[in-house]
Parts: C-alpha cells; sequence; structure tokens
C-alpha cells in the first residue's frame, strides 16, 4: 500500500508532496483509496462534503468504530503527515482479519477531504463540512490563488457543490472515530516509546495582517520619505517570536504575499499569514495582542496601515476522557499520554462524536517537510497498536 501512495502528488524537484483538495492528485489519491476498500470487500462511498468512507457492516446500524485520517498535503509536504493514517487503518482491518477478530459492530476507515487547507486557506475543510463547523456560505466564498472558488472546484473534480452541508445523521451513527497520526514533534522519541495517546489538541487559529503602504521607486525614493509596509511586516515576524517565546506558545509567519513585487520597488501591500498556537486560550490571547499590538506601534512609526483578519480558529480539544481511558487499558495502561500543537480532524469531530488519537513515533520531530520521517518497526507497531484498539471496541 505505502509504495502504491508514494508516487501520487509527489513533486520530482523538491520531493515532497502536492496533494491539494479537488486537483488531479487528489482525485488520484481519492481512486487509490477506492481501490484498497474494494480489493476487502468494503463498501465505499462518498459523502456530500467529498469525504469517503470504507465500510465493513451495515453503517445504517449505528455505534460504528470508525477510523482513519486524510490523503492530501501541505505544499511539499512530507509522505506521513495523514497518508500514515489511512494506510494504517487498511493495515489494522487486515491484522483483525489475520486474527480471526468477529466484529459486533460496524466498522469505516475515513479518508477526511482538504484536512490541510493547502489550497483554499482553511484547515480541514470536510470533517467542519460535516461537523456544522463550517457554513454553507463561508464555504462557497472559499477562493485558492487562482480565483478559483471552492465550488468551482469540487464541480471540476465530479462532486456536486450544491450537496454540501452538516451531516448530523451520519455522525450520530458513529459510537467511536480514533485517528492514527505520525507525531509531529518528538516527544515520543525523547521518552523512547514507539506509540503514544492524544491527550489535548493546542486552540489554535491562522490570522493575515495585511501591511499597506506606498509604492514608489526603490532607487530614487529616499528613506525618509518611504511608506514601506515590509518594515512593518519584519517588525511584526520579529515580534511574534519574541511573544511566543514569553508565553510558551508558537507563532509562526509561514506564508508571504507582495505587492506589486518588483525588485526595484517599494511595496505597497504586504500580507502576511500568522499560525499560531498555545497551551491554553489564555496564552493564544496574549500572543495575538502583543503581535498585533507591536504591528500597530510600528506601523506609527513607517507611517503604513495595519487591518488584522481571523481566518480560522480552533479552541482548545480535550479528547473525551472516558475513550481515552479505554485506549490505555487495551494497550495496557503503560502508553504515553501527550498533547499537541497540531490540528486534525478528530479535533474538529470531538464536538460531535467520541474522538481519540494515536501517535507514531517521529525521531526527527519534522513534519510538513519532506524530510519527515517514521521508521518501518515503528509503523508497524501503530498498525498492532490501532488493530488492538478496534478489537477492543468493535469486537467487543
Amino acid at each position: 500500500m505505502w509504495a502504491d501512495l508514494a508516487p501520487v502528488g509527489r513533486h520530482p524537484g523538491s520531493g515532497g508532496y502536492r496533494r491539494y483538495a479537488w486537483t488531479g492528485a487528489d482525485t488520484d489519491c481519492r481512486a487509490w483509496f477506492r481501490a484498497q476498500a474494494e480489493a476487502r470487500g468494503l463498501v465505499c462511498e462518498t459523502d456530500r462534503n467529498g469525504n469517503q468512507w470504507a465500510w465493513l457492516g451495515d453503517r445504517t446500524a449505528g455505534d460504528a468504530v470508525v477510523t482513519g485520517s486524510h490523503l492530501d498535503s501541505v505544499p511539499d509536504g512530507g509522505a506521513f503527515d495523514g497518508p500514515l493514517g489511512v494506510v494504517s487503518s487498511f493495515a489494522a482491518l487486515d491484522e483483525l482479519r489475520r486474527r480471526g477478530a468477529r466484529f459486533t459492530r460496524p466498522l469505516a476507515v475515513a479518508n477526511f477531504g482538504d484536512e490541510e487547507g493547502a489550497r483554499f486557506g482553511l484547515a480541514c475543510v470536510g470533517s467542519r463540512l460535516a461537523a456544522g463547523q463550517l457554513t454553507r456560505r463561508a464555504a462557497f466564498a472559499l477562493r485558492d490563488a487562482d480565483g478559483i472558488s471552492l465550488p468551482q472546484a469540487m464541480e471540476a473534480a465530479g462532486h456536486d457543490p450544491e450537496a454540501i452541508g452538516p451531516d448530523p445523521e451520519r455522525l450520530a451513527g458513529i459510537g467511536a472515530f480514533v485517528e492514527l497520526h505520525v507525531e509531529q514533534g518528538r516527544a515520543l522519541d525523547l521518552t523512547g516509546d514507539a506509540v503514544g495517546v492524544a491527550s489535548a489538541i493546542w486552540p489554535h487559529g491562522r490570522w493575515r495582517f495585511d501591511f499597506r503602504g506606498e509604492a514608489n521607486h526603490a532607487g530614487t525614493t529616499r528613506l525618509a520619505d518611504r511608506r514601506d509596509p515590509m518594515l512593518t511586516y519584519a517588525e511584526t515576524v520579529l515580534a511574534a517570536r519574541r511573544e511566543a517565546e514569553l508565553a510558551g506558545a508558537v507563532a509562526t509567519f509561514g506564508k508571504v504575499a507582495v505587492e506589486p513585487n518588483g525588485v526595484n520597488a517599494i511595496p505597497s501591500l504586504v500580507r502576511g499569514w500568522l499560525d499560531s498556537r498555545a497551551p491554553d486560550q489564555a496564552a493564544l490571547d496574549t500572543v495575538l495582542a502583543a503581535v498585533e499590538r507591536a504591528a500597530r506601534e510600528r506601523a506609527e512609526r513607517d507611517g503604513t496601515d495595519v487591518a488584522v483578519v481571523r481566518e480560522s480558529f480552533t479552541p482548545v480539544v480535550e479528547f473525551e476522557h472516558a475513550l481515552r481511558d479505554e485506549i490505555g487499558r487495551i494497550l495496557g495502561g503503560s502508553v504515553p499520554v501527550l498533547g499537541t500543537g497540531a490540528g486534525h480532524d478528530a479535533g474538529i469531530l470531538s464536538a460531535s462524536v467520541p474522538t481519540a488519537m494515536l501517535f507514531v513515533r517521529n525521531p526527527t520531530g519534522v513534519s510538513h517537510s519532506p524530510a519527515e520521517y517514521a521508521a518501518e518497526d515503528d509503523c508497524v507497531a501503530g498498525v498492532r497498536a490501532l488493530a488492538d484498539v478496534l478489537e477492543g471496541l468493535a469486537c467487543g
């Protein structure tokens, strides 16, 4: 499975993956998922929001156990973020069948659409729509860098955008959702464990900072006469790092757009996107307020203007303690429990269904990069742990 999926959407120059929502690479990933489901005799369907489900048993029976993750990627992302969870889910089912497990609850493997938000700027679109956390109106307003709207992209890929919206009936039939994911950090490497259980997802969000100044000639405009928004932006980037360190949080300006974007032109507009995450809401609020204050103070000096727009936000997610404790019991009680600053579909769905997460050790801690890696032995340990959990939940 891993070898079959590996070439899909891989960029020959960077070695990273560009599996963006509703593109050719995404279509190929969906075809791979369907083929894996059909090879195992599972009933594969695509829901109204473009999420894929591969069912074993009658999904209408209710109280289903669902596992899975996503197959899309960030720009030039790694091979493990998302796909490891989907591959491991199919492999765990194979392991349970090898054991002769008898299922007493319906089981499904899921592939949630547009989890990374690389194309339209909003993460977890498929699960947000299903859970009613993204309105139809807001979804229809999403556009990519080329101005293509989400409905246009869906329609071009053969999916009816008029169908999107909340899916409470489907979610009501799920008794537990367990997502396996490569760890995006080094906590397990430091403890020496191959597998861990998630405790919570930090509150996190994305904010767009628009810095407006005055375009002018880079070679003839006196420094004293400039209204250069790049200076304001630069100070804001440094402020984000300072404030994150003080609050025990993280803050990153990882995307920037400049107009007119000429080497010999002072910019008229610098647009930067801030991603910030913190252990609790108070720390996140402190970071954002301090960064915005620093931006406005610098803008006053530079003669520029600043506007801040919150593009997405997810509050702290505490995974259901009863399910987390049951998973710990199934795995022997000695599995480390750790929090994470990364968002996941499991976090979005937690408001609607009981959810939990397993993490597989990442020896370098590198993620969202072609260097992302997990050893084969650890991946196999993850499959066995997931199989144990599914057996405990769906075969009891």
